[in-house]
């Protein structure tokens, strides 16, 4: 099952490829990845059409069908796994950290990162809150940049659920760093926060030793409304 599924969605992918627009999209990714061609609009077609012929696999089988979609060179196929986890979140049990650790800490760069620490951490966090502070304080400590990052960003969709106090604590133990990614994200997170409560904004950025980008990013549209 789980091979007949990958296969057919990768076959069907295949059948649109683009040379000039791969060669396009990798550059566009400093040439990390291969592409078959497909911008975003596009694969999400073929992926739905897809959905609608074949269905979805059942749980069981999802980790297998995420894996082995990610174990694919074209950077298309981790693109149709997260679309399969959209549909599939509802599904998530406890164990399922396993896997989104899995596909943050693999091919990793901000294009998948954002999507699963926002659609697919967020949501487990808020499924499973008795595990958020533990799961939090380990990746963390881990200083993998892109656990961090996920760390940062998981409540970018929360807002007014948005539990500040542990946000500026996650921002406290992650900005003392020169790394971009990461402090590119506090200011994201900081900035997204002050749609709710820029005051509370302000008031972080004034208290905590930000990088002149968090910085930056965070106040961005304060005072412009």
């Amino acid at each position: 099952m789980t091979n007949n599924y990958v296969e057919a969605l990768y076959e069907e992918a295949l059948k649109h490829r683009n040379r000039e627009e791969a060669i396009r999209l990798s550059k566009y990714m400093r040439n990390q990845f291969e592409y078959i061609g497909l911008r975003a609009p596009q694969i999400q077609d073929v992926f739905k059409q897809h959905v609608k012929a074949h269905g979805l696999p059942a749980k069981e089988d999802l980790h297998d069908v995420i894996t082995s979609l990610w174990e694919l060179e074209e950077r298309e196929m981790q693109s149709s796994a997260l679309y399969l986890l959209d549909l599939m979140k509802k599904q998530f049990t406890e164990d399922d950290l396993q896997l989104l650790e899995h596909i943050i800490t693999t091919k990793p760069w901000w294009d998948t990162i954002d999507h699963i620490a926002k659609k697919h951490f967020g949501y487990y966090l808020e499924k499973f809150p008795q595990q958020r502070q533990q799961i939090i304080d380990r990746w963390i400590a881990t200083d993998n940049i892109w656990l961090i990052r996920s760390c940062i960003l998981f409540q970018l969709g929360y807002k007014e659920r948005t539990d500040v106090a542990m946000l500026e604590d996650i921002i406290s133990r992650t900005c003392h760093t020169n790394e971009f990614f990461i402090n590119k994200a506090i200011g994201w997170a900081l900035r997204e926060y002050a749609k709710q409560n820029p005051e509370k904004v302000i008031e972080i950025t004034n208290s905590l030793p930000l990088s002149n980008l968090s910085r930056r990013e965070a106040l961005k549209h304060i005072g412009k409304n």
